[in-house]
């Protein structure tokens, strides 16, 4: 009788959980999924359209009993409450294993490594405060070099109107909002303020005039998008800026995802630049996958398959050439990358200009509060002192 041949053994499946649905995003996330499916894996994907809707998802279905193997969730305080309540696995030997302490930078260790442990698989780093330019578009306005600082972008933006395109591509969602203002306080309050007032919750420096500079600096903006602004999609604006229609979007490097799935490529079609002069502050935010707890030893070893091929070099590299990002580690060859991704490496190599992003620093409650009180100073006529008082109150909560 012939012997039995070897059976190879059941592949690890793991339901992914994440909000990543447009065409940059999810050409992006099959990389990882592709990437794991090799290594011995089955990925089965939940895409949920809407970060808060992912989120909750997941956090019901682990509450339920139905927890997926690995869900996303920003680089931030979002996932804390679940570790405090002890419904996360930790996957410390693979962190310890690919040596991330070392790796990977100091803000986003503090916000993955929680009480010693690591809960989180970071995936990689955006900097949510680009400036994206229809190169088009600023050849029509008559614009020849990217602004230096905030008083040449203003008059750039000036220059747009003036020449008929809509100078701010702006999708007016609560999160959006936030970002752009986020963005101009890096820039133009500077990183000493922008940390005195998120890190240390300083009452003063949010009541100070360099502070309510930056909330008349951030309304100025609002005087260059057009009425389709309020509820736009960010793929939406930076849609605009694909087809010339308007000038510039401030948003993360996510968006080069949409401009490559676009067939435009980063110095040709279209331009980028992170702030203004080789100094700016370099805002560090990013995305992250988190492993439900769960005492199943097939689930326990695809959630460190996941863990380990996400942030393997290879898997890094091809997600981040699509999803616009940069790794989350600096020992890969970025020679495949566009000019924007090479430029904020090289950025990240000084650590001076890394800037927390400011859900890093601050609760999802907190971060929830002051958006509110962002979007109804964006939105109504609301005087910057007013608004200066609803940060001070709601950076107290």
């Amino acid at each position: 009788m012939a012997p039995a041949l070897a059976q190879n053994p059941a592949p690890l499946k793991a339901t992914v959980i994440h909000w990543w649905t447009s065409g940059g995003e999810s050409a992006a996330i099959r990389q990882f999924a592709d990437a794991y499916n090799k290594a011995g894996g089955q990925w089965i994907d939940q895409a949920i359209a809407g970060a808060d809707q992912s989120r909750a998802t997941t956090i019901n279905r682990i509450v339920g009993g139905n927890a997926p193997v690995a869900a996303q969730f920003n680089t931030s305080q979002q996932f804390r409450d679940i570790v405090d309540q002890g419904l996360l696995n930790n996957i410390d030997d693979v962190a310890i294993k690919g040596n991330w302490d070392q790796i990977m930078p100091p803000s986003i260790v503090n916000a993955i490594k929680i009480k010693g442990h690591f809960y989180a698989a970071p995936v990689n780093i955006h900097m949510p405060a680009w400036f994206f330019y229809s190169k088009a578009a600023f050849k029509k306005a008559g614009i020849a070099d990217e602004p230096k600082t905030w008083d040449e972008f203003l008059a750039d933006l000036a220059k747009l109107k003036a020449a008929g395109v809509v100078p701010l591509a702006f999708g007016g969602q609560v999160w959006q909002e936030k970002i752009t203002f986020d963005a101009i306080f890096a820039m133009v309050g500077g990183a000493d303020l922008y940390l005195k007032v998120y890190r240390d919750r300083d009452q003063n420096a949010v009541k100070s005039d360099a502070f309510k500079q930056v909330l008349i600096a951030f309304k100025k903006l609002r005087g260059f998008i057009d009425a389709g602004a309020p509820g736009r999609n960010w793929n939406d604006a930076t849609a605009m800026v694909i087809t010339g229609k308007a000038g510039v979007q401030i948003m993360g490097d996510w968006a080069k995802g949409e401009f490559s799935a676009a067939k435009q490529t980063a110095g040709k079609e279209f331009g980028c630049f992170p702030g203004f002069g080789p100094k700016s502050p370099y805002i560090v935010a990013g995305d992250a996958f988190v492993f439900p707890k769960s005492s199943n030893a097939d689930v326990i070893k695809a959630q460190k398959l996941l863990a380990t091929t996400m942030t393997s070099p290879a898997a890094q590299v091809a997600f981040s050439a699509r999803k616009g990002s940069i790794p989350i580690r600096g020992d890969v060859d970025d020679s495949s990358l566009d000019i924007c991704a090479k430029q904020g490496i090289a950025i990240m190599k000084d650590k001076s200009r890394q800037l927390p992003n400011s859900e890093m620093l601050t609760s999802p409650d907190t971060n929830g509060a002051l958006q509110d009180v962002l979007t109804n100073y964006w939105n109504k006529n609301q005087s910057a002192e007013d608004a200066q008082k609803a940060f001070a109150s709601a950076l107290k909560e």
